[in-house]
């Protein structure tokens, strides 16, 4: 695992500044601290910081050969298969990495190599004779790049948002959409950037630029499609869905570092830890993080599953109040990020870089297969929505959620309004509502007069409603599946992972989200998705005989993170703040805000979610932006 960084002039090969580059990928050591390299030609410049992990001795980058270099981060699971594949076509290796296959296979298919590739990836290439540089995306969106146009006509690269700004021309002006898109997602998404000019390369998209033409809009190579439906028994298709799980799961194995597993007790890590001992003739190394509150603590499950399969286990408990990590992770993250679980995800990344240089974890599975709690939800009011006509339904539903009051204190079953005033909307919007975090009347209420107007018509909720719209896709469910890996995905929970993981010089894979498995997924009927209220059914059948019931069929924990309490006891004079930041307050209303903090520190309301969202973005713009 790897930062890149580099810079092309599209319009003349102006000269490159080595030092320039060297500048860029340094403000990434953290992702690559075993080395660094930086090579320079005519009009372009490509920099990299090495993580080795396959072929310690020789995979060194950038990588040149001929006229083609390239500057690459992640790993080619299939590399040795397509390794094979050249060979029989007349190329010769130099190295055991999986790096020379990008240059042998851009000579061999130019970009339908990345057709052919099993892995996460962001790379450049840069070929001399046909005076193009080729940047590329995985599918799933695994690994950033982050692109910005200079004011000196060239184009700048890297996988973090500090790798840019380590450069001189880049300037560091709020974008405010993307203020907007933050306050109702919790995170910035892929298709925006906290700062103006820069835009990420989107997940399954490649971005050819040729000298001496205009630079175009990035090109997809891949999509997920939900439009077909697998024919089979429950039996074969629980068959063909285990060999994914399993191939995904070996294919993620290989590697000359030591390696292991995060493991939280929950469904997706316990599958994947279960493969891995089936696959494996050593003990697998495993880690979990325990909190000190029994109600979020599932330290006792992961025993029960690292007992089950004899792994070399580890546990660490976390202080319930361990907010000290704020600064931590603004750094780490760049642009303002709200999940909270992140604390819980950099504490277990920790633990694990203790004693393995990669870890698999368990991500995508709730997305692939279902298993969120707001896709039963989604399901069922959907199905709600299909019996009722639009106009008797929003005018029904609509009155009942306004008179119904809002009792966040409430136990689960007497919190209806959201539901009610879901049942009232159409499903793309009751979608949106329901992914995102702080509500669209709220925003309006925050934001300054100024805000509201240089805002204009830019809702947050729009993406997630025009993605489900126009998703290749046959039901609802499907579509908000598709909307989650086009946003949620790569914008939470990928962006959570890759950033905590590389704050320590850790490689996470991710074998849940092997596109065989995720292509194979998306065609399985909603019945052997959600059955019986039951989220990821079919995958909970195919574990049966590796796991538990009391593993497989347990309430869905997941990090918790007492962030409310936290704005009523520790953070109080924190919250109290955020009203007299000059930051904030270039774009919210002071008194809206303080109004806020006050409704939540009287417990009338419950505001914990926004108030982490206002303080993380705090944080950021004031490292951002001074």
């Amino acid at each position: 695992m790897c930062g890149i960084a580099g810079i092309f002039y599209p319009a003349t090969p102006k000269p490159v500044d080595p030092a320039r580059i060297a500048k860029m990928t340094d403000a990434m050591e953290h992702r690559g601290p075993d080395g660094s390299g930086v090579w320079t030609a005519p009009g372009i410049g490509l920099g990299h910081r090495r993580l080795s992990i396959i072929d310690l001795g020789g995979g060194a980058q950038p990588m040149i050969d001929g006229a083609l270099a390239v500057s690459y981060n992640g790993e080619i699971y299939n590399f040795m298969e397509v390794r094979a594949e050249l060979g029989a076509k007349g190329a010769r290796f130099r190295t055991d990495s999986d790096t020379e296959v990008l240059l042998h296979g851009w000579r061999a298919w130019g970009p339908d190599l990345l057709a052919r590739l099993n892995g996460m990836f962001a790379f450049a290439l840069y070929d001399g004779e046909r005076q193009t540089l080729f940047l590329a995306r995985d599918r799933m969106g695994v690994k950033p790049l982050h692109l910005v146009t200079l004011s000196d006509g060239g184009v700048a690269f890297a996988s973090e948002l500090k790798g840019l700004l380590a450069h001189p021309l880049v300037r560091r002006s709020p974008d405010i959409s993307a203020i907007e898109d933050y306050l109702m997602l919790g995170y910035v998404p892929d298709d925006a950037c906290i700062v103006a000019g820069v835009e990420k390369l989107p997940a399954g998209h490649f971005l050819m630029i040729e000298r001496g033409k205009p630079v175009p809009r990035p090109t997809q190579w891949w999509d997920i499609d939900f439009s077909s439906r697998a024919k089979g028994s429950t039996a074969d298709l629980m068959a063909e869905l285990t060999e994914h799980l399993r191939a995904g799961v070996r294919s993620r194995m290989v590697a000359d570092v030591p390696l292991g597993a995060f493991l939280s007790g929950g469904v997706d890590s316990s599958a994947v830890v279960a493969l891995m001992a089936e696959a494996s003739r050593s003990p697998v190394k495993t880690c979990t993080i325990g909190f000190d509150e029994a109600g979020h603590d599932e330290r006792a499950h992961a025993a029960v599953v690292a007992e089950r399969f004899a792994t070399d286990h580890r546990t660490r408990t976390v202080d319930a109040d361990d907010f000290g990590l704020i600064d931590t992770l603004t750094s780490a993250f760049d642009e303002p990020f709200a999940d909270a679980s992140a604390l819980a995800t950099y504490r277990v990344c920790q633990l694990a870089r203790e004693q393995v240089t990669v870890a698999l974890s368990g991500d995508g599975a709730d997305e692939a297969m279902a298993g969120y709690r707001r896709h039963k939800f989604f399901a069922a009011e959907e199905r709600l929505r299909g019996l009722i006509p639009d106009a008797q339904r929003a005018r029904w539903f609509g009155k009942l959620g306004a008179l119904y009051p809002k009792a966040d204190w409430a136990p689960r079953p007497l919190r209806a309004k959201s539901t009610l005033l879901a049942l009232a909307t159409t499903s793309g919007q009751a979608y949106a509502d329901a992914v995102g975090v702080t509500t669209h009347a709220n925003r309006q209420l925050l934001y300054s007069d100024a805000m509201r107007r240089a805002l204009g018509d830019h809702r947050g909720e729009t993406r997630i409603v025009d993605t489900m719209r126009d998703a290749p896709a046959r039901d609802a469910l499907d579509r908000a599946q598709y909307a989650d890996f086009k946003h949620w995905l790569p914008g939470d929970i990928l962006t959570k992972v890759d950033r905590t993981s590389m704050a320590v010089s850790l490689e996470a894979r991710e074998p849940l989200l092997d596109h065989r498995l995720i292509e194979f997924a998306a065609t399985l009927p909603p019945s052997m998705r959600i059955s019986g209220g039951e989220g990821k059914w079919l995958m909970k059948k195919a574990m049966e005989p590796y796991l538990p019931k009391s593993i497989l069929y347990r309430p869905k924990m997941g990090f918790v993170t007492p962030i409310s309490a936290w704005f009523r006891g520790s953070l109080a004079g924190e919250a109290m703040a955020l009203a007299k930041s000059p930051v904030l307050g270039a774009w919210f209303d002071p008194s809206a805000i303080q109004a806020m903090v006050a409704d939540h520190q009287s417990g009338r309301a419950e505001h914990g979610r926004t108030l982490w969202q206002l303080l993380m973005l705090e944080r950021s713009a004031k490292r951002l932006f001074g």
